[in-house]
């Protein structure tokens, strides 16, 4: 266990070790109390706040329960009655101060520890069988470990979408997506890619495929053969298994690499992470793109891709720009400065939820936010 990360206790006078699992990439809290049923929901928060693992030994659905009662402490609003008015400020500043709140929220909540014995059984009362769950996103594994209960539910409700899957209307069926793949439940811009008009040719390219499902919607629209890359493993893995059970895997050939394969096609698409801003966690990566490097990269590259006449469909949400974060002005430029030039766009509003919360701090970008396809070709 020398080379893994490995997190340590005392407990009984005795000081014990096991792997530490992090799917967000945090290092072992250095602090940790054995703690049971009899642990407050207000000494809890206060251990938590403090940076102190509170590792459970007690009933599996108790330690729900006090995860949501911290839950509810950190969501508590502070009294202002003492408080001056504060100026208004920016959408910019309320996405860098909501994302603050959201890593703040995440560290306190991850405090809340499980064991996990070395086939993934939980010991504890009343404990749910998460065995599969773990296997989906760990791997195997042949020693005990500890992980925040949070981690662990969330492994449990991805194992849940993966046996359920997502509908796809443009597709007539479900895409089943793996844990730390991006989910397409956001239908827009899958909806989008089903309606745009064809460019003439019979290969396609879809960059960065995740699930596989604009891949899957290429070749269920009549595309002769498309070559989807990726170079997450879990994205490659739930790629193939998708394909294969649409039984579309003549037509969709799945292959490692960092944005394009080999060869020019006559149509390439690619719907990259829309928020320019660095990951808190390994699993956000397919949300946020760290100065914009893949809408780059995916740019930069298109002209010597495409084939004479071929197209680039960049599916890309404004977002960014109502946050502040990237203007208009800059992605325009980019495409000039890519030997490109836009040869049409096709708009449509986003359907999900906090689109039309009004209690949502970024309330005011998300409800101006357009998801378009930008039909590009070489200049």
């Amino acid at each position: 266990m020398t080379d893994i990360p490995i997190i340590s206790w005392t407990e009984s006078g005795e000081t014990y070790v096991a792997r530490w699992r992090s799917e967000s990439g945090w290092a072992p809290p250095r602090r940790v109390v054995v703690a049971d049923d009899s642990l407050t929901a207000d000494a809890a928060y206060r251990l938590a706040c403090e940076g102190t693992a509170i590792l459970w030994r007690g009933d599996f659905h108790n330690a729900r329960q006090l995860l949501q009662a911290l839950s509810r402490r950190i969501d508590r609003k502070p009294r202002r009655t003492d408080r001056k008015p504060t100026k208004p400020i920016s959408l910019t500043e309320a996405f860098h101060l909501h994302r603050q709140g959201q890593a703040q929220r995440a560290r306190i909540l991850g405090m809340l520890l499980l064991p996990l014995d070395s086939d993934y059984r939980v010991p504890l009362r009343r404990a749910p069988d998460v065995r599969q769950a773990c296997v989906e996103a760990y791997g195997q594994c042949d020693a005990p470990s500890l992980v925040s209960l949070r981690e662990l539910l969330g492994l449990v409700g991805a194992h849940e979408w993966r046996k359920k899957g997502v509908m796809i209307p443009a597709l007539g069926d479900r895409i089943h997506p793996h844990y730390g793949v991006f989910s397409p439940v956001r239908g827009e811009f899958v909806q989008l890619v089903a309606e745009a008009p064809f460019p003439p040719g019979e290969l396609a390219f879809d960059i960065g495929t995740g699930t596989g499902v604009l891949a899957a919607v290429l070749a269920r629209r009549g595309v002769a053969r498309i070559v989807a890359t990726d170079q997450d493993p879990r994205a490659l893995a739930c790629a193939r298994e998708n394909i294969i059970r649409l039984g579309l895997d003549r037509q969709v050939e799945i292959v490692q690499a960092d944005l394009f394969p080999p060869g020019r096609a006559s149509l390439v698409v690619c719907n990259p992470p829309w928020i320019p801003a660095r990951p808190s966690a390994s699993l956000e990566y397919a949300v946020y793109d760290p100065d914009s490097r893949m809408l780059q990269g995916f740019l930069n590259g298109l002209a010597e891709h495409l084939a004479p006449e071929g197209e680039g469909w960049l599916i890309l949400s404004d977002l960014a720009e109502h946050l502040g974060l990237r203007p208009r002005d800059q992605l325009l430029a980019w495409i000039e400065h890519a030997g490109l030039k836009v040869v049409g766009k096709i708009d449509t509003r986003p359907q999900h939820p906090k689109a039309s919360d009004p209690a949502d701090p970024l309330h005011a970008a998300r409800a101006a936010e357009l998801t378009s396809l930008w039909r590009l070709g070489a200049r």
